[in-house]
Order: C-alpha cells, then sequence, then structure tokens
C-alpha cells in the first residue's frame, strides 16, 4: 500500500467532487447553448461561480474559468503586460521574486525574449520571503515603466507564505497592478481577493480535491487584460473556450466544503507535520527549508514540510521512500524528470550541492495519523542508506578524476 505525501502536486479527488460529477455529467450540455439543455447548463455554471466566488472572497463577475492554474498565470502575466504596455510603450517592467513558481517565471522569461520586457527580480532571504524594502524602492524607481508585480501567496516548494496584502498596498500606492499565484494558497489558508489588493489571481482546483483541469483566475471588475484564446467570447471576452461545466460545479462543491473545514484542517495537518519535522531534524545533517513552524506557523504552509540532507541526492531519497510504500518529491512536480536543483532553493542562498539534497512532504486530507507514524519510523533509515548510498556514488572517481 502507497501512503500518499504530494498534495502539493495533486490532491487525490474528493468524494464529493466524485458525487458532483457522477451526477452532472450526463445531464450537462454546452452552458453557451440556447435550448433549454443550454440553459440549465449556465444556471449550473453561474451557481458554482457564485459558490466558488463566496469561498475566495471573490465577486462572481470576477471568475474567469481556465484549464488550471498554468493557464491562469500565463493569462494573468501576458493579458496585464500587453495591456499595460499597449496603454503605454514604456511599461516593460515585470517585478518578480526569482522563487516563482515556473507557470509565472517562465512565462515572465517568455515575455522578456519575444515581446522586449524587463525583468526586476525582487530578493528573497534564506526563509524565501520576498524582500518589502527592496520591493518598495523598485516600486519607487520610475513607477512609469513597471508593467506589473507578481508575487505567489505561498511557494509549493518550501511552503513560504508572503504577505500579499501588504504587497498589494505598496503596488496599489504606485499605481501598479498586483498578480498572485494563489494555487497553493486556496483551500489551505484563508484567501480573500476582495482583501489581498491583487489585481488578479490564480487558483486551481486539483491540489484540493477537484479533478485536473480546472481552474480560475480571478480578475478584479476595473481590470482590463488582452486576452490569450480567442473564439466565442466566453468569460467577460477574457477566456473562450466551452466551460467544462460538470468540473466548474464539482471544484466548486469542493472549494466551500474544504474552505468550511479550513480551521480545523490547518490545525490537524500542521499537528501532523510537526510530527515529521521533529523526527526529521533528529537526524545529522538534515536541514529544514523555508519558515520554522515552531517560531512562526503563520508563515509557512500547514501541510508543507522541506528538507534538505546533507551528502544525499534527491533523487535517491525520493526512490527509497517510493520503494518503503511512501509518496514523495524532490520539488515541483512541473519539472519533475528534469535533473537540476530547485531554482527556489538557490534564489534562498542554498548551494546547488545542498539544494541536491531535497525532499518535500505536504500532507492533504487524506493523510493519517497512522501514515505520519509510518514514516516518521522508516525516514531514520531511509535517511541514512540514502546518504550511504550518495557517499558509494562519490567514492569511485571517473577516469578523468584519476
Amino acid at each position: 500500500m502507497s501512503r500518499y505525501f504530494d498534495h502539493a502536486a495533486t490532491s487525490p479527488v474528493k468524494p464529493t467532487a466524485v458525487q458532483v460529477l457522477t451526477e452532472q455529467l450526463p445531464r450537462l450540455a454546452n452552458p453557451s447553448s440556447l435550448h433549454g439543455a443550454g440553459r440549465r447548463a449556465r444556471l449550473a455554471v453561474d451557481s458554482a461561480r457564485s459558490q466558488l466566488a463566496a469561498a475566495a472572497g471573490a465577486d462572481p463577475s470576477e471568475v474567469i474559468f481556465t484549464s488550471g492554474g498554468t493557464e491562469a498565470d500565463n493569462l494573468a502575466l501576458k493579458g496585464l503586460y500587453w495591456q499595460r504596455r499597449g496603454e503605454d510603450s514604456r511599461r516593460r517592467r515585470i517585478l518578480l521574486p526569482a522563487s516563482e513558481h515556473h507557470a509565472v517565471l517562465d512565462t515572465a522569461e517568455w515575455l522578456e525574449a519575444h515581446h522586449s520586457a524587463v525583468l526586476d527580480f525582487i530578493p528573497v532571504d534564506a526563509q524565501g520571503m520576498a524582500d518589502r524594502e527592496a520591493l518598495e524602492t523598485m516600486l519607487a524607481t520610475d513607477p512609469g515603466s513597471i508593467a506589473l508585480v507578481t508575487v505567489m501567496w505561498a511557494n509549493n516548494e518550501v511552503g513560504t507564505v508572503q504577505p500579499i496584502a501588504e504587497i498589494g498596498r505598496h503596488c496599489a500606492a504606485a499605481g501598479v497592478p498586483l498578480h498572485t499565484d494563489a494555487v497553493q494558497a486556496f483551500g489551505s489558508l484563508p484567501v480573500s481577493f476582495a482583501d489581498s489588493g491583487a489585481s488578479t489571481m490564480a487558483l486551481s482546483g486539483h491540489k484540493m480535491g477537484a479533478p485536473v483541469g480546472i481552474g480560475a483566475l480571478l480578475v478584479r471588475r476595473d481590470v482590463k487584460l488582452v486576452p490569450v484564446l480567442h473564439g466565442g467570447g466566453q468569460e467577460r471576452d477574457i477566456r473562450s473556450g466551452t466551460l467544462d461545466a460538470a468540473g466548474i460545479c464539482a471544484w466548486a462543491a469542493v472549494a466551500e466544503e474544504t474552505v468550511a473545514a479550513l480551521p480545523e484542517e490547518a490545525a490537524r495537518l500542521s499537528g501532523l507535520r510537526h510530527q515529521l519535522l521533529q523526527v526529521a531534524l533528529e537526524q545529522e545533517g538534515v536541514q529544514l527549508c523555508g519558515p520554522d513552524p515552531r517560531r512562526s506557523p503563520e508563515l509557512r504552509l500547514p501541510n508543507n514540510l522541506h528538507i534538505t540532507v546533507d551528502g544525499a541526492e534527491g533523487d535517491s531519497l525520493l526512490f527509497m521512500l517510493d520503494m518503503a510504500g511512501f509518496d514523495t518529491a524532490t520539488g515541483s512536480a512541473c519539472t519533475a524528470g528534469v535533473p537540476r536543483p530547485s531554482h527556489v532553493l538557490l534564489a534562498m542562498g542554498l548551494s546547488e550541492t545542498q539544494a541536491r539534497g531535497a525532499q518535500r512532504f505536504s500532507l492533504g486530507w487524506t493523510t493519517s495519523e497512522d501514515d505520519v507514524a509510518a514514516l516518521a519510523g522508516a525516514l531514520p533509515d531511509i535517511i541514512a542508506r540514502s546518504r550511504s548510498a550518495g557517499l558509494a556514488g562519490r567514492a569511485a572517481p571517473s577516469p578523468a578524476e584519476r
């Protein structure tokens, strides 16, 4: 039996979502159709839109459905950049931390390569927190040249939670739109789009137990975006395409259920995470990455534990954990299979050698006390064997090194 500790990548579909999908998939038609079945689908989507908006602290008209967080981030960055640059050609700067998710970072780099964007990186400290003083200075330096700022609400690898409302106030004072990727935050932390000060916010369903393939970009009603997809003009003409009515209904039901249970579930998961943290830090050469939840729990996602193990390779740790029946990760699942150190850890000041020993454990609704006890019991031996494997691999020099 496999014990799942990779909820940050995808959380297993919740029974609520399965029930809604089972009920709605045979019934719902294209919600843009004018016949009775289409009108019923439209009513279901509108109801779900209101349900999701309430869970995220937004107005229903601000919810633009997408295929997931990656599309939402692309739509926000490209749409805001093209809109702002079209209004004033001086607006080429994009301010962002180097620790952003690749859905944001790679989009910004694409705009730099193909649309003359200038990337201005906000420094992050050893805990992954954005330097707010540096951001204030950057905002004050020729604000007329800034297209947008983007800062993720909670980091997907090390769990660092940024003070988005404070950052939003600074951006508003400078007259600059803020985008935030809240994919990891929504469902794990109290999230309110209205209180965040953000112009746009990316959300994703499958991180909280909804089906893969449904997400949203929250767009403030006074914010204009250049569309990335063109077609039927759905979703305020910001995101054309036939809506996944059944998936939308399933996600909205899960979001309502998850947010209602958030205080109790966050406390449960942080308690289980604390048990793992204690065992991990008892091992020699193991370091916690990101804020220490024992001192500042508000600065870290309640379900996230990220460590580095001196003398061990993250892939070796992952494979040994996998063989022992534990599903974990070395970093973002969106870069799985790419043999390179985490850009998040490098931005936080870790060396490439330190970053290679990374392992992330992310808990969720399926995680039980028995799962955590089993992992805590197995972890010391797996760490020791992974370290031995790493040392053995370095003990035999290549012919070039002899």
